[in-house]
């Protein structure tokens, strides 16, 4: 399985809009609809990856716990659907579905916004403070398979702390890990 590490960029940037298909409800969504009033978690996933299957049950909640606290959580695959069937629009529903994903899972089939966001992996995590600014690009936790450390999602929700009490990110921040996002005609 390939190990790819999240782009080191830097930080402060505004959160690039995007209109997406939400496969759930068929309807297009933007940033601006989605973020939360707190602030936002852009997590770009998949469904056949195993880096986000080992992490799927902490992401979810994640979510569950900070959604109520007004920070707003957003899934989205750019992977190529030609190459990469398991995770076209219906089984990307399919998947949604049967977990009771408590965010909206988006599709960016032409890769746009993966590329916006300068998203390298599976899972990637951006999370966007009360003003749309970038403050974090990094891991969810030290979990990843076979290491036999506990997906919790430790280091997100230090980080979701910190955005709730309005405090800058004082700490390392260290790159996701997981496959890397599939490219159309690479």
């Amino acid at each position: 399985m390939a190990q790819t590490l999240t782009k080191t960029i830097p930080l402060g940037f505004t959160a690039p809009n995007f209109s997406l298909t939400n496969v759930v409800s068929g309807n297009q969504n933007t940033f601006n609809d989605l973020s939360g009033i707190n602030g936002t978690v852009i997590m770009f996933i998949c469904n056949h990856c195993p880096f986000v299957v080992h992490v799927i049950d902490a992401m979810i909640a994640l979510a569950h716990d900070y959604n109520p606290k007004g920070i707003a959580f957003v899934a989205i695959s750019a992977n190529d659907i030609d190459n990469y069937p398991d995770d076209r629009p219906d089984k990307m529903k399919e998947m949604a579905i049967q977990r009771q994903f408590p965010f909206p899972y988006l599709f960016d089939e032409t890769q746009d916004i993966a590329r916006a966001y300068n998203a390298a992996c599976t899972p990637d995590f951006n999370v966007f403070n009360h003003q749309n600014n970038c403050i974090y690009r990094g891991q969810m936790d030290d979990s990843r398979p076979g290491n036999d450390l506990p997906s919790n999602g430790k280091d997100l929700r230090k980080v979701l702390e910190y955005v709730l009490e309005k405090k800058q990110i004082d700490f390392e921040q260290k790159p996701s890990m997981g496959c890397n996002i599939k490219w159309k005609n690479q």
